[in-house]
């Protein structure tokens, strides 16, 4: 009888445990002496990270993951020294520019003031 109690308690204890969702399922890195590098990594709960370049100069991967939501989201990106360059559907876009503001742009740029005028030729001038 108190096998079957310690049996019971332990089986109780094992489905109570929450399941850990940070286990990673997948770790490959590679660092070489020239400086390139790359590394693959996977957890249990879907998350996925790749990356590869030249450490200090350039970086390329892509990570993904789903959304509290239930929305899978995959970022690709860039990094060197222009910055950081995600693309993904996800991340937010400008609205387009409205045909007054084009035609504003336009006409600015068409009939410039005098003292913008003065400005170009000391710009010309610097050149």
């Amino acid at each position: 009888m108190y096998k079957l109690l310690v049996v019971v308690a332990l089986f109780g204890c094992a489905l109570a445990a929450p399941l850990n969702d940070d286990t990673i399922t997948k770790f490959l890195a590679n660092q070489d002496t020239d400086g390139t590098y790359a590394y693959d990594i996977e957890q249990a709960s879907g998350i996925q990270i790749k990356e590869e370049g030249l450490a200090g100069h350039e970086a390329r991967g892509s990570y993904s993951y789903i959304s509290p939501e239930g929305i899978p989201v995959q970022v690709v990106y860039t990094a060197d020294e222009y910055g950081f360059h995600p693309q993904s559907d996800l991340l937010p876009t400008p609205p387009p520019i409205p045909e007054e503001i084009l035609r504003s742009i336009r006409y600015i740029q068409e009939h410039p003031t005098p003292e913008e005028l003065a400005d170009r030729a000391v710009r010309a001038q610097q050149i």
